[in-house]
């Protein structure tokens, strides 16, 4: 007699979920989404106006994520503030929160939409993911009811949390985070009382999550790759782009090559405020990026990304970002300096006056060290080498080493570190290192246009960043931006709760 056979779909799912357990790569995706915005207003609006907003903009992400689902996708991470939006008060907020559950309690909103309470935007989102059987990422608002007994209830008796949620390829909730470090102007919400390191689990690599300007912190980020060893961290994020360090693309894939772990960084697209950049960022650098500052339309990114960059072949090894430079002698030229200004950070600069040479830059404990060569140097423009070590911020003050090759504005050395986006100089080599005091040290290269330099560098493990052939397209900067966690001042809002 026979054995009994299971049904054919039964065993082409079962061989489908094998295949998936045993992949070594995933396809993801990210869409930069050009918001829709509400009307600026101090007082709240109906909650039907609210949800009418946004389903306006869920709309448009469920294009993107049908899109990417067609083309393969198992992953789509979609914007910080991609549903409402921004421009919110306190009050004004309101109507666009929903109360979201921890992901413990096993729902799915697509098939239980009530279990607590109304929850249209979860239940939109649901069943997003469950008819297209694909990871959705979305940022949501979440409130939290409160009472006098809680002696840091807000006066109107309510928490409010930004807050980025994970639905799985079911539709059910598997990831909630409270964003840990808000940036200055979102006063509509509350910090949470203790850092969330939130991780799960997928047939196809461990996943952590947070937001925006939680990347410059120890606390949720380092904790995420260096304690709970994630593969992936997925990154809504609304980042405004500040030349020369921390424009989106060139910040969020040096954070990748520097912490070794795949980034998901999606953003929204508002080139008013400066808003554009995401991409899909590995250890080795980025697979696909896109920016764009002169359109108003969103962007959607796919690309293949192994499921676990550690167990790679071509993973990058342990850097010590301070061997090499604690070898070097100090360079001439050295007392030869002078300061200026990045924003508000004053950096120690020399002038490359040489087509080619070498340099030593110093402020505080760290000497910065640059060894190049000029392949057709415009003689209307001015590099310099320069050096930072100390806090930055006004409000909530870190601490960055910074070593920087950068190009001036102009001619005239009081403009350099004011930001510029355009060159015309390109290098035969660079080799840039520094004595820094931290293992988190982040690379950089940005070429003019604001175009990154994929396939083009290498980090040594001496902590050399090194041009390979030569610089294919003119250089704006070339940096090491490290980050002395350790000696963050104490952050002023939060801890006074």
């Amino acid at each position: 007699m026979l054995p009994s056979q299971a049904p054919l779909p039964a065993v082409v799912f079962a061989l489908t979920a094998l295949q998936a357990l045993a992949s070594d790569t995933f396809l993801a995706a990210v869409y930069e989404h050009a918001v829709i915005l509400p009307h600026p207003t101090q007082e709240p609006v109906p909650a039907s106006d609210a949800l009418a907003l946004m389903n306006r903009n869920m709309d448009v992400l469920e294009g993107a994520i049908k899109e990417a689902a067609q083309q393969g996708a198992h992953i789509i991470v979609t914007p910080e503030d991609g549903i409402y939006g921004w421009r919110f008060t306190r009050e004004s907020i309101y109507p666009y929160l929903e109360d979201i559950p921890d992901p413990a309690v096993n729902w799915i909103p697509c098939t239980d939409p009530s279990r607590f309470g109304p929850a249209p935007v979860q239940e939109r989102l649901s069943c997003m993911a469950r008819n297209n059987s694909i990871y959705v990422v979305a940022n949501i608002g979440d409130k939290k009811p409160c009472n006098s007994s809680d002696p840091s209830c807000p006066r109107d008796g309510r928490y409010h949390y930004n807050t980025d949620v994970v639905f799985d390829t079911q539709g059910k909730l598997v990831a909630r985070y409270h964003k840990y470090n808000l940036f200055r102007s979102e006063t509509q919400f509350n910090y949470p009382k203790e850092p969330e390191a939130v991780t799960f689990e997928t047939p196809f690599g461990k996943f952590g999550i947070f937001t925006c300007f939680d990347i410059l912190f120890y606390e949720p980020a380092v904790v995420l790759v260096s304690k709970m060893q994630v593969d992936t961290v997925l990154f809504p994020t609304a980042w405004m782009n500040v030349l020369p360090f921390l424009t989106a693309i060139e910040f969020h894939s040096a954070w990748a090559m520097g912490m070794g772990v795949n980034l998901l960084s999606a953003n929204t697209h508002n080139t008013t405020n400066a808003m554009t950049g995401d991409g899909l960022f590995t250890p080795e650098g980025p697979a696909a990026y896109h920016y764009d500052s002169d359109t108003e339309e969103g962007r959607l990114l796919l690309a293949e990304l192994s499921a676990h960059p550690r167990l790679s072949p071509t993973y990058p090894p342990a850097i010590n970002w301070s061997l090499y430079a604690m070898t070097i002698k100090k360079f001439p030229g050295e007392n030869d300096t002078f300061s200026g200004a990045v924003r508000k950070d004053i950096f120690t600069f020399g002038e490359l006056r040489h087509k080619d040479g070498n340099y030593t830059v110093c402020q505080g404990d760290l000497c910065c060290h640059l060894v190049y060569q000029m392949s057709n140097k415009s003689r209307d423009e001015v590099y310099v080498l320069g050096a930072f070590d100390g806090l930055h911020g006004s409000l909530i003050k870190y601490h960055w080493q910074i070593c920087t090759l950068l190009k001036c504005p102009s001619t005239n050395l009081s403009t350099c570190g004011q930001p510029v986006a355009t060159a015309q100089t390109k290098f035969e080599m660079f080799s840039l290192s520094g004595t820094f005091g931290t293992s988190h040290v982040f690379p950089e290269v940005l070429y003019s246009g604001v175009q990154l330099a994929p396939g083009e560098f290498e980090v040594l493990r001496d902590g050399r960043l090194k041009s390979k052939h030569g610089t294919s397209k003119p250089l704006v900067t070339a940096t090491l931006f490290g980050r002395l966690y350790e000696k963050d001042q104490p952050h002023p809002l939060r801890n006074s709760l």
